[in-house]
């Protein structure tokens, strides 16, 4: 039977969204993990756009759901979220964060940023993506995890395109903006993550009715540990089920 929110008249659609270098593929072990009575659609990050265009892209295909986003489409999930909230039931953000507060981290940020695209351009994608999955950061990837083949579908200006309109150090941080959202949110961190850990840790206080998960793994949750992040996925969604759109408040 499929699972409905308590205010939507069909199935809960649960819209993912993929993060840097990445494509709706990354998904596909979460979205083979969730039940049968959730609707599950994995979208592609749009290229050429600002952040704020492109999260308002991300709404206008995906339609009212439950967005889920991973890192940098976590980011921009969290954007449509504030910009749109008649279009997000429920938000779950995967080892992401709001922004940077600081003007200085910013800016250095976007340096650190405009240094990498220089470099995709100058070695190519397939070089680029092996020390880019070379990083700590993703040291619980598996080889064969869903999406890596894929990511090279991708050209070094797609890249370093992605980096210039989408990075941490162009978006407007929404710190502030949290206080403000009206939906169910759960944050969702590895435990060996520390940094995105501690993030949540920060952002959930801000969060009115937030719900925080650690899942055993690092960074990359939905290709390190697919099948428990689907669950946690899955109970959130059952909870706009039982209570409502607003059950969480």
């Amino acid at each position: 039977m499929p699972i409905r929110s308590g205010r939507e008249n069909g199935p809960v659609r649960v819209v993912l969204i993929p993060g840097f270098t990445q494509t709706a593929a990354s998904w596909d072990s979460v979205r083979a993990a969730l039940p049968s009575g959730i609707e599950a659609r994995a979208l592609g990050v749009p290229l050429g756009l600002d952040f704020e265009s492109t999260a308002a892209a991300l709404g206008a295909a995906g339609g009212r759901g439950v967005y889920v986003g991973y890192s940098m489409g976590g980011r921009l999930a969290l954007r449509l979220a504030v910009d749109r909230p008649d279009l997000v039931a429920g938000l779950v953000l995967v080892s992401a964060s709001p922004g940077l507060a600081d003007a200085t981290e910013r800016q250095a940020r976007r340096a650190a940023d405009d240094a990498l695209a220089g470099e995709i351009e100058q070695i190519g994608v397939d070089a680029f993506l092996v020390r880019w999955l070379a990083q700590p950061l993703f040291a619980g990837v598996a080889p064969d995890a869903p999406g890596l083949a894929e990511r090279r579908s991708f050209t070094a200006a797609d890249l370093a395109a992605s980096l210039h309109n989408l990075g941490t150090g162009v978006q407007e941080p929404l710190w502030e903006r949290l206080s403000g959202l009206t939906m169910p949110v759960m944050l969702v961190t590895g435990t060996r993550d520390q940094k995105f850990d501690g993030i949540a840790r920060a952002m959930a206080p801000l969060i009115p009715g937030c719900e925080t998960v650690r899942i055993a793994g690092g960074h990359a949750l939905h290709l390190e540990a697919p099948p428990d992040l689907a669950t946690a996925i899955a109970a959130f969604v059952q909870g706009l089920d039982d209570s409502g759109d607003q059950g969480r408040r």
